[in-house]
């Protein structure tokens, strides 16, 4: 009989040879890019393979006619999260990205012509607030107090952390109990203030995670002091130049970046992984893999050929899964400088709305609300001389939800989206429109290979939190880990990031041996 050699055999032998350990990270994301940032930064010869030409996972960049549409993320919130990237390497994130500030940070739009602007000054965004019910105004004080434990407790203290065991729970759950975690993001914020769309305003940041606001854990109203606390900005060139800004500084590290490559397979001995394996049959072996891919098709998919995959693939795809998203990119022959960077177009309905998008009706609600997202406000590059780009995102629900044949549906869904946004937020839309390109929830599933089109994988709740996500460290598969979205804490720039640091964590101190010996 041929003895098989343990990898971790021959890993130790590489090592002791004076070769670094070697890392995988499946996906070019914000997580994937930060999590290869730092295992490069702990030595490991580090590779990041991506299924697409370019890398930015949802951040990814289109371009057409000299007009460019950030695909995905264009929040930018906690640059420290960020920043910190660069300071673990020696280097100044300054000298590859800009940074720019928003204000205000948002605004509230509703159909009756009603505008509620969220400013970065608390003395103006109580005066806003104020107009609407002079008593909220203290209430919004105490929300804002509050907000800020949820901050200190859920993003300082346990943002980071990766939950790998259940006792880490029973750990966090006093806090978690008195912050009333079982409770909703808009039910907390109603305790506080009285107004409908104060209510409104101080609720819908959940939806940028993909989560309901009328059942997301309140711990999620942590963002308003972590917007209050670290602003809210815009990369000068998009979100696309941060992307960019983070892969210059894995590879000046020395990592490698492989693009167009579509991982089918991760490669299993016994309980643990040995590589990767793209559609064209080439094949990396690694010492660890981690994988930044939607964690259904990573664990259906990727790890179809052992029985974790199998197994833990059906549990992940029963699981309730975020909304989809309808995004329509669209460039304008002129600019609207009297416009907001980020506007929230709320229609008539807000709760109504939101239980269709998250519910099992499958049916496409007839009305929505959008997020209009306009980028030349704050940096005039992302459009040619004299013209404007945006993209206009609607909250769907995902495939598993609502069976929408969005091949036939979405050119009359853009449609209807133009002539609400040329009603009610851009005169002449039409007249001015130079070129137009949608992502539908069959872009989410195909070309992103996201489960049911889910926009933000496994939905926020509170069962699904913390240890109810997929791990940052696989159970059984002992070098396999798990970084983006899909995982603690959950979706969002600062999320995914979070998680990066998080699954860094675990594979210091899973290879601390192995990483003295290069030290």
């Amino acid at each position: 009989m041929t003895a098989t050699l343990d990898p971790l055999d021959v890993a130790a032998a590489k090592q002791g040879a004076g070769t670094k350990p070697t890392a995988i990270v499946i996906g070019a994301g914000f997580g994937g890019i930060a999590l290869a940032i730092r295992l490069q930064s702990m030595g490991f010869a580090t590779t990041i393979i991506d299924n697409r030409d370019k890398p930015g996972g949802r951040a990814y960049v289109y371009e057409e006619a000299g007009f460019k549409f950030d695909g995905g993320p264009t929040v930018i919130t906690d640059p420290d999260c960020l920043r910190e990237l660069w300071t673990l390497t020696g280097r100044n994130m300054d000298d590859y990205v800009t940074l720019l500030p928003v204000d205000p940070f948002y605004r509230l739009q509703w159909e009756d012509g009603d505008t509620l602007d969220y400013w970065a000054s608390q003395d103006t965004l109580e005066t806003e607030i104020e107009a609407r019910n002079p008593d909220d105004v203290t209430g919004y004080r105490r929300f804002l107090a509050y907000s800020q434990e949820l901050y200190r407790e859920g993003y300082e203290k346990l943002g980071t952390t990766a939950f790998l065991k259940m006792r880490q729970m029973f750990q966090a759950a006093p806090q978690l109990i008195r912050l009333r975690a079982d409770k909703s993001v808009y039910s907390m914020v109603s305790k506080f203030v009285k107004n409908d769309r104060v209510r409104q305003l101080l609720s819908f940041q959940s939806l940028l995670v993909g989560g309901n606001p009328f059942k997301t854990s309140s711990i999620y109203a942590l963002i308003h002091a972590l917007e209050r606390k670290g602003g809210v900005w815009f990369a000068k060139g998009g979100t696309g130049a941060l992307i960019d800004g983070m892969i210059r500084l894995f590879e000046d590290m020395g990592g490698t970046l492989r693009l167009s490559t579509e991982i089918t397979d991760i490669h299993t001995d016994g309980d643990r992984v040995t590589g990767v394996e793209a559609a064209d049959g080439w094949s990396l072996t690694a010492d660890l893999v981690a994988s930044n891919a939607d964690v259904v098709h990573t664990y259906k998919q990727l790890l179809r050929g052992h029985d974790r995959g199998k197994s833990y693939g059906n549990r992940l795809a029963k699981k309730s899964h975020s909304m989809s998203l309808f995004v329509l990119y669209f460039g304008l022959k002129t600019t609207h400088p009297e416009m907001k960077h980020h506007i929230i177009l709320l229609g008539q309905r807000y709760r109504e709305l939101i239980a269709e998008i998250f519910g099992k009706g499958r049916k496409l609600p007839d009305d929505f609300s959008l997020y209009l997202h306009a980028p030349c406000v704050t940096d005039p590059s992302m459009a040619p001389d004299g013209c404007s780009s945006y993209y206009v995102l609607s909250p769907v629900p995902h495939l598993g939800h609502a069976d929408v044949d969005w091949d036939n549906v979405g050119p009359q869904y853009a449609d209807k989206i133009l002539d609400y946004l040329e009603q009610h937020a851009i005169p002449n839309l039409r007249r001015d429109l130079v070129v137009q390109k949608t992502l539908t929830p069959f872009g989410f599933r195909d070309e992103m290979n996201t489960h049911h089109g889910s926009a933000f994988s496994i939905e926020p709740i509170l069962t699904q939190s913390a240890w109810f996500r997929p791990h940052n460290r696989d159970d059984v598969l002992d070098n396999m880990y798990i970084v983006g979205a899909g995982t603690h804490p959950g979706a969002g720039v600062p999320g995914v990031v979070g998680a990066a640091k998080a699954t860094a964590g675990v594979v210091a101190d899973d290879f601390q041996e192995s990483l003295k010996q290069i030290a």
